[in-house]
């Protein structure tokens, strides 16, 4: 199915300069990838505690590009610097569930925290899903519709249209859940996915 990581290859591209001039420099895949969990875990637990100023949450869009960006830079260092690891690979997947809690809950201060909590709870079944595809012999699987970059894309409307009061108060009950719902029929497609050898 559709999804924003097919855009991949060509946001790579854009960054791979910058991915040459950090490995010349000396920067490892595994530094970037902790560097995109702090920002995570800091910036979820800045938009928590001043939700009250809703502009705060401009901030997350801002993060959830940069994480992007970062996940990105950390591949190609790995990938095309010889800095590829089985420490990497478990620091990929740990921080990216380290960071979509930390983003993801911070959304709780100011939605109904069990829609917010099931949609946590169902983007991870998402990448856990997507990660048994390695012990299943068909790799890491990335099947849509809703996976990282998808997520990060709705977040970060979200956050905009709640820093600019623009947020309708009567759908509000129902977006988390409607988001936990795509992700659980992601993990699904990603286990058929799987299943099928594809």
């Amino acid at each position: 199915m559709p999804t924003l990581y097919a855009l991949k290859p060509a946001f790579q591209a854009k960054l791979r300069p910058l991915s040459d001039r950090l490995a010349v420099a000396g920067v490892t895949a595994n530094q970037i990838t902790l560097l995109a969990a702090a920002l995570s875990v800091a910036t979820g637990n800045l938009v928590a505690a001043l939700a009250d100023h809703r502009a705060v949450f401009l901030l997350m869009p801002v993060v959830l590009f940069a994480r992007m960006a970062l996940n990105a830079i950390d591949g190609m260092l790995a990938r095309e610097h010889g800095q590829a690891s089985k420490l990497g690979m478990y620091l990929n997947e740990l921080c990216d569930v380290v960071s979509d809690l930390a983003l993801i809950l911070a959304f709780a201060a100011v939605f109904p925290a069990w829609g917010v909590v099931a949609f946590a709870i169902a983007a991870n079944i998402v990448e856990f899903a997507g990660v048994l595809g390695i012990a299943a012999g068909t790799g890491r699987n990335y099947a849509g519709p809703f996976g990282k970059s998808d997520r990060a894309l709705a977040l970060g409307i979200i956050a905009v249209l709640v820093a600019c009061g623009l947020w309708v108060e009567d759908i509000a009950p129902f977006v988390f859940p409607a988001m936990a719902t795509f992700s659980l029929v992601t993990a699904i497609n990603r286990i058929r996915s799987g299943l099928n050898g594809s």
